[in-house]
């Protein structure tokens, strides 16, 4: 191969045109559909590791394009009448295959490149934490593309069809929902539909909505889709070269044998699939408030109001309060709850109490994660019990008049008339009495047993 044949092959295939399809459509999901996400840390727009997961979910609508686009361009010499010639030809099949394959790679994965570049620009502009951790997650992804469009021209040039092309797109996006689909479960916590990472999803590079800043894919998930992409790839190669029957047959041997090779490599448990980047999650301490480095920005203008909400802890509960802050950096499966402790509260800024805070406000919103924290392995996920519990213990921290809590605007008008009952209630007693309430309410909450809101009424766990 040459660069004069590899430009003819680019002007007069279909490969530019794929590319420029799967820019569009690329950054039309993203701008319409993800952009219009509210204010959070895991947009595309935020952190390097999130940008790459979610271009990664693109693919769910691209890939099948660039399959089908890979399949029309593989009905060329069918199409032309030249089949019959050019392989009388005495330049070797595979020869013109790799000419063809190679154009498509190259504009594809420009493509995709084109994706990644603009969603950097913008994370440039958000965020001084800066690492390489995300490129493996971009490297698969743009191999998604360039071996969905190599299989779909083989599978065009084995079976030349007008139908061939769409049937081959849709084969790809029916693949892509099913893995999609046996993802999604209920959290047994809060009822709330979510997805939990497993063996049969990981098939689809689509990779998933990015779950937590600080989470990114293993280094397992990155083998085993590189694996399972490189036999596809190659099948894909085979059928462009493949002259009989037999042969075709044969070809999809390294699609079937990447498939099993990725199945034993890729981990079947969610714990492993989701993990901790540990150089982001590195804690950077001011006295007894700890943030992680990828939020080490936030450090100045957090370490204060943080403080402010211990000593108030420490002077309502006494030995009982926490007496440290720090981000939390656990990984929760779905549907399990996190590992708290008494000494130490967590708090994730992916909370929508801190997404946008500062000064009492974030005074506030850590009163009312430390005091109730949540259970749930959803962020943000807390029930109507929690924050009636938390609008009671807030304000009785804050020895405020009445309770309050901007969440109580989700209550109804009966729930948020009997927060305010409860709050008299409780505000009427002995102030030893009131601590014991508390105190008991939030060494439940923390280990996630019984009703925190029953409990400061001076009802029983559940």
């Amino acid at each position: 191969m040459n660069a004069r044949v590899l430009r003819i092959e680019l002007k007069r295939s279909v490969a530019p045109w794929a590319g420029v399809a799967a820019l569009t459509m690329a950054l039309a999901f993203l701008y319409l559909i993800v952009g219009t996400d509210g204010p959070g840390l895991t947009g595309w727009r935020d952190q390097w590791t999130s940008m790459a997961l979610e271009t990664r979910r693109v693919l769910d609508f691209v890939w099948p394009l660039t399959a089908g686009l890979g399949a029309l361009q593989g009905l060329r010499d069918h199409r032309s009448g030249a089949s019959e010639l050019l392989t009388s030809t005495p330049r070797p099949a595979s020869h013109r295959a790799a000419v063809l394959s190679a154009a498509t790679a190259i504009a594809l994965a420009a493509a995709f490149a084109a994706v990644v570049l603009v969603g950097g620009v913008h994370v440039l502009a958000n965020t001084g934490y800066t690492h390489l951790g995300w490129l493996p997650i971009s490297l698969v992804g743009a191999l998604t593309a360039v071996s969905g469009a190599v299989l779909g021209m083989g599978v065009g040039r084995a079976l030349p069809f007008m139908l061939t092309p769409p049937a081959v797109a849709a084969a790809v996006l029916v693949f892509t929902v099913l893995t999609d689909m046996s993802s999604m479960k209920v959290d047994a916590a809060t009822g709330l539909p979510g997805s939990e990472p497993n063996l049969f999803p990981l098939l689809s590079p689509a990779a998933q909505e990015a779950r937590d800043v600080l989470l990114t894919l293993s280094v397992p998930v990155h083998v085993g889709q590189t694996i399972w992409l490189c036999g596809m790839a190659a099948t894909g190669f085979a059928l462009l070269t493949a002259a009989s029957p037999r042969s075709r047959l044969v070809a999809l041997t390294p699609v079937l044998a990447g498939a099993a090779l990725a199945l034993l490599v890729l981990p079947s448990d969610p714990r492993q699939v989701y993990v901790v980047d540990k150089a982001a999650a590195r804690l950077v301490c001011d006295g007894p408030v700890c943030v992680t480095s990828i939020h080490r920005s936030r450090l100045d203008d957090f370490a204060s109001p943080a403080k402010d909400a211990l000593r108030m802890m420490g002077d309502a509960l006494g030995d009982q309060a926490p007496v440290s802050l720090r981000e939390n950096t656990e990984v929760w499966p779905d549907s399990s709850g996190p590992h708290r402790s008494r000494r130490t509260a967590l708090f994730d800024f992916e909370d929508d109490g801190l997404a946008a805070t500062e000064g009492k406000e974030l005074t506030r919103a850590l009163l009312a994660g430390s005091l109730v924290p949540r259970c749930s392995a959803y962020a943000g996920a807390v029930s109507s019990s929690d924050v009636s519990a938390q609008s009671v213990a807030t304000s009785w921290v804050l020895g405020e008049r009445e309770p309050y809590s901007g969440d109580m605007v989700y209550l109804s008008r009966d729930q948020q008339e009997e927060v305010r009952e409860v709050y008299r209630e409780l505000t009427g007693l002995p102030r030893a009495e009131q601590r014991a309430r508390v105190t008991k309410m939030y060494l439940g909450a923390v280990a996630c047993k019984g009703d925190p809101f029953a409990a400061l009424g001076g009802g029983t766990s559940r």
